[in-house]
Parts: C-alpha cells; structure tokens; sequence
C-alpha cells in the first residue's frame, strides 16, 4: 500500500471518530473520549463528511462516473471500500456498487478513479447492504 493511500485511509478513519471523539467520561470511571488534546487535533484534521461523502468520483479522463454515498469499515477497523452512486440520470435510475478504497486516488481535493467508465461501473454488481 502507498503512502497515499495509508494517508487517505488513516484521514478517512480520523474523519470517522471525530464525532466519538468529544464524549465524556462517564460514572466517572470509564474514559469514553479522548482528551483535550486530542479533540483539538481531530476537529482541525480532515473530515469524511466535508471532503469524502456526497462528492463526484471522475476518471482519469476527467468525467464524472459516480458519487461517494458510504464508505465501509471492515471488521478489523480498516476502511475497505467506498460505495458510489451510478448510472441514473439526477438519482433517478441509478444503484450503487462497492469500489475497494485502494483503487481511488486523490490529488488536490479530487477524487479519482483511474480507468473507470460509466458503463463499466454500470455493469458491477449492485451493492445491497445487509439486512439486520
């Protein structure tokens, strides 16, 4: 795994325990939340609401081809796929599918996915989450 993508897994993990991270300690005696300091730092880090969900996913050919719904964290703690939006025209007709993490890149704020097409990511299979 590059440095980039540590990066941008590690920012996605901070952006995800930001809103955790202010609890409190309760009944005294169990810490729930982190410190002062640490609150500090992760409410000037990077946030996964801010700069991943809701934004459009082009390729390397600078076309749109999706736009990040969810991200999944796996059962071990690590972020492992981003789920998109595709297809459709203004949401209408449009499914979403899981793209592993490793395969985006992102420069200067954008998010990109080299080599995807509408019609390839059209063709994945739709992702469904499981029912609880």
């Amino acid at each position: 795994m590059n440095t980039q993508k540590i990066i941008i897994a590690s920012a996605i993990t901070l952006g995800l325990m930001g809103g955790a991270a202010i609890a409190q300690p309760v009944a005294g005696t169990a810490v729930l939340g982190g410190t002062a300091t640490e609150v500090q730092a992760i409410a000037s880090g990077w946030s996964l609401k801010d700069s991943v969900l809701g934004k459009t996913v082009k390729n390397d050919a600078d076309e749109s081809v999706g736009k990040v719904e969810d991200v999944i964290l796996a059962p071990d703690g690590t972020v492992s796929f981003a789920i998109l939006s595709v297809g459709g025209f203004l949401g209408m007709g449009s499914h979403d599918v899981a793209i592993p993490v490793k395969n985006f890149r992102v420069t200067d704020g954008n998010i990109t996915l080299p080599g995807a097409t509408k019609d390839a990511l059209k063709d994945l299979p739709k992702f469904e989450y499981a029912k609880k």
